[in-house]
C-alpha cells in the first residue's frame, strides 16, 4: 500500500455515522488526491515503457504519449 491510504479505505472512513462536516470533507480531499497521485504514478511509469512492453499492454507509443501528457487530474 502507499504512504496514504487507499480510496476505498478512506471511502469506508468517510461511510462512517456520526463524523463532523469538516472530517467528512477532509476525507472526500484526500480521497481527491489519492486518485490524483495515482494519476500522476501510474502516467509516468507509463512513459517510461520501452516499446515491446507497450505492445504487450496494447499501446502504441503515440498512444502512451497522449495518456501520459494527459494532466493529473483528468481521468
Amino acid at each position: 500500500m502507499s504512504r496514504s491510504l487507499h480510496a476505498a479505505q478512506l471511502a469506508l472512513l468517510n461511510n462512517q455515522a456520526g463524523l463532523p462536516s469538516a472530517a467528512r470533507a477532509l476525507i472526500v480531499l484526500a480521497v481527491v488526491m489519492t486518485k490524483w497521485d495515482r494519476h500522476r504514478r501510474t502516467r509516468k511509469a507509463l512513459h517510461r515503457l520501452e516499446p515491446h512492453l507497450l505492445k504487450d499492454i496494447g499501446f502504441s507509443r503515440a498512444a502512451a504519449e497522449i495518456e501520459a501528457g494527459k494532466p493529473f487530474w483528468r481521468d
